[in-house]
């Protein structure tokens, strides 16, 4: 699977959220770069986050934020 600009935006955006704390969102303002507001409509399309605008990260978005986050990890250790 190839990586496009579209995945690119919603990685980015997985990875903002701090896992430690459920009760802790991301807000996406309307004068953020145009990319992440679409990635974030399109993670609320896919029930990942509450929220067309970031929210809360739905079950599902946990689980996924999780696997994003522990590779971001794994692939940026030296």
């Amino acid at each position: 699977m190839a990586l496009n600009n579209e995945l690119i935006a919603e990685i980015r955006l997985l990875s903002l959220f701090k896992l430690d704390s459920i009760q802790e969102g991301v807000k996406v303002h309307g004068n953020a770069d145009p990319e992440m507001i679409a990635a974030a409509q399109r993670l609320f399309d896919k029930h990942i986050i509450t929220q067309h605008d970031g929210g809360y990260l739905t079950d599902l978005g946990i689980e996924l934020a999780e696997h994003v986050q522990k590779a971001l990890i794994i692939l940026q250790a030296h």
